[in-house]
């Protein structure tokens, strides 16, 4: 129920942005299947967005990508405003979260999924066992699988998987121990789908 009120978001922003890991590239994604709005009115033609609307529809992006809720995003926004780069710093807080950086690892197929991981208590940090998707993981910081839990079959092909992926350049994959490292700072979103300009601009008003 809660991946389909995510694809009724999905579909409601009208882009496609993976919640469902590789079945977003599959014939199976509600943007192939149903690519029009939600509700009676779907399928009429969408609206122009005033300049305000297309700053809100990028905020939307960005809460349903990566999971958030508005008080996180006020959050995140309030404390890029005191760096020097404030979209650099916006990267980094977004990637480098527990949850982002165990789905960029490809260790799980979506953030869905990395949060589910994470909140049953398989994933570690530094191998202490590390239950908050929101969690920042930091350069040198190695995310792997809890022993007790390789075996489980959720898991069982994630080898073979790792040995396909291809991470971004600031996390290395080692596939033989089902663990990745947080190699530098990201400095840019892999298949960014949002203007976070846009956003900066909502956040500034």
């Amino acid at each position: 129920m809660i991946i389909k009120a995510k694809e009724k978001k999905e579909r409601a922003l009208g882009v496609r942005l993976f919640l469902k890991g590789h079945r977003c590239n599959s014939q199976k994604c509600a943007m192939i299947r149903r690519p029009y709005r939600p509700g009676i009115h779907g399928k009429s033609r969408r609206r122009a967005l005033s300049e305000f609307g297309q700053q809100l529809l990028e905020k939307q992006k960005i809460k349903v990508s990566y999971g958030l809720k508005e008080l996180q995003m006020v959050r995140i926004f309030k404390e890029a405003s005191k760096s020097k780069s404030m979209i650099q710093a916006i990267i980094s807080i977004l990637e480098m979260r527990f949850d982002n950086a165990v789905f960029r690892s490809g260790l799980a197929s979506s953030r869905i999924v990395a949060r589910q991981y994470i909140g049953h208590g398989h994933l570690m940090v530094n191998g202490k066992k590390v239950t908050i998707p929101s969690y920042r993981t930091k350069i040198g910081d190695v995310i792997s699988i809890k022993p007790s839990s390789k075996e489980l079959l959720i898991f069982k092909d994630l080898p073979n998987i790792i040995n396909k992926y291809d991470a971004p350049d600031w996390i290395s994959l080692d596939a033989d121990k089902i663990e990745s490292k947080i190699k530098k700072i990201p400095i840019e979103i892999s298949n960014q789908i949002f203007n976070i300009n846009l956003v900066v601009d909502y956040y500034s008003r």
